[in-house]
C-alpha cells in the first residue's frame, strides 16, 4: 500500500489541477456546461484515481486506477488541444500546459511500470 501524499505523481496531478482551473477562467461563460466542466473533471479525475488507487489491497486493483488516471490525462490533452484549436487559449498557453501533460502522462506510465 502507498501514501498518495508521497507520490510525486500525485503531487504534480494537484498542481496541474490547479494550473488547468486557472486556464480556465480565460474561458467563455458559454462554454461553462461544456468544455470547462469536461476540464475541470478530467483535471480533478488524475490526482483523485492516484490517490483511491493507493487505497487497494492490491497492485492490480492499483494498476488499474493508475490506468483511469492515464486515460484523464489524454482526455485532458485532447480538451487542451480543441481549446486552443476554438481559440480559447493562445499558442503560448497550449505549448505550456501540453507539455506538462505529456510529462504527467510519461511519469505515470513509468510509475505503473515499476509495479510490474
Amino acid at each position: 500500500m502507498h501514501n498518495f501524499r508521497k507520490l510525486q505523481i500525485w503531487l504534480e496531478a494537484r498542481l496541474l489541477a490547479k494550473e488547468i482551473h486557472l486556464l480556465l477562467k480565460k474561458f467563455p461563460e458559454s462554454e461553462r456546461f461544456g468544455m470547462i466542466s469536461q476540464l475541470r473533471r478530467c483535471s480533478i479525475s488524475v490526482p483523485s484515481n492516484i490517490a483511491e488507487g493507493t487505497s487497494r489491497s492490491s497492485t492490480k486493483a492499483f494498476y488499474h486506477f493508475l490506468e483511469i488516471a492515464l486515460g484523464s490525462c489524454f482526455e485532458m490533452e485532447t480538451q487542451i488541444i480543441l481549446s486552443q484549436d476554438f481559440g480559447y487559449i493562445t499558442e503560448a498557453e497550449y505549448a505550456d500546459i501540453v507539455e506538462k501533460i505529456i510529462i504527467q502522462q510519461k511519469r505515470i506510465t513509468k510509475f505503473m511500470g515499476t509495479l510490474g
